[in-house]
């Protein structure tokens, strides 16, 4: 099934005292680029989520974020009792300096930088495999959110590519007259500068079947309606391959190049600027398929 690279999943729950929240996000990009926010309480853990995380989203800009909001009950500070001397003994001697009263030195001093900090805590294993269980859930509701997008892009490519068929399909009205229009030219030509009396019928047919051999582009029909059948096989294969999808859509866009490069004839030629259209819209959306 075709998956967008662009998504979001989120989890929550709680643990102790701990309100603890999982989000994934994802953008386009070439390969993975991941990128984990946790507590450093966590960090032993972080390759281990970031294998987890690779296996199931394989590509794209990606950021995974884990939250935790406590109410503080169990949570023990410590405080820097020389750091706080150090930046008490500055106040007096500043309000001395300065002919201030002391009554709020020490309630300036407990709000100077670094004088609480965190007692340090050890993972705790139970509430490893809670987060865990979070991730997995996110991981799950960002793929469903990545397959609802990518029912859109679906839809999106199989109208783009119908109307690059639409417009292949009134190539060969053309073609007739655009012979004739070279056989025209080229007698006309011939006329002008040298005389039509003065030229070799048979040589003249001769170089015309050469010359319109060079242009033929049947073999460039035969390439592009396998490509398009191809791309839309691609489309509705099992599993998201949207690099598979930007070859495909390379190999579209050279078939349809030589098909102008050969055209000769003014509506020809707009029918390639039609598919021209058509398949930059499908290789801008290709860039976000996963």
């Amino acid at each position: 099934m075709l998956q967008s690279m662009t998504g979001f999943g989120k989890a929550s729950g709680t643990y102790s005292n701990k309100k603890i929240s999982v989000e994934i996000k994802s953008l386009n990009s070439k390969n993975l680029d991941l990128h984990v926010r946790m507590l450093p309480v966590y960090k032993e853990r972080e390759i281990e989520l970031r294998k987890k995380v690779a296996q199931h989203l394989d590509r794209g800009k990606i950021e995974c974020n884990i939250n935790v909001e406590t109410n503080g009950e169990n949570k023990v500070y410590n405080i820097n009792k020389e750091l706080a001397g150090k930046y008490y003994y500055q106040i007096v001697d500043l309000a001395h300096h300065l002919e201030l009263k002391l009554e709020d030195a020490l309630n300036t001093v407990l709000r100077m930088p670094e004088i609480f900090s965190p007692e340090s805590e050890d993972l705790d294993e139970k509430e490893w495999a809670f987060i865990d269980q979070l991730v997995e859930e996110a991981l799950q509701n960002h793929i469903e959110f990545r397959k609802t997008e990518g029912k859109g892009l679906k839809n999106e490519f199989e109208l783009r590519i119908n109307n690059i068929k639409a417009a292949f399909a009134k190539v060969p009205e053309f073609e007739k007259a655009r012979i004739d229009n070279i056989r025209n030219r080229i007698e006309t030509n011939l006329d002008e500068f040298i005389g039509g009396a003065k030229v070799d019928k048979n040589r003249f047919e001769q170089e015309l079947i050469y010359y319109i051999e060079k242009i033929d582009i049947a073999e460039e029909k035969q390439r592009l309606s396998k490509h398009l059948d191809f791309f839309m096989e691609v489309l509705s294969a099992d599993r998201s391959q949207g690099k598979k999808l930007g070859f495909i859509s390379q190999e579209i866009g050279r078939e349809i190049n030589t098909l102008g490069s050969k055209s000769y004839h003014p509506e020809m030629q707009k029918l390639v600027v039609e598919m021209k259209d058509e398949l930059e819209k499908i290789k801008e959306q290709v860039l976000n398929t996963l």
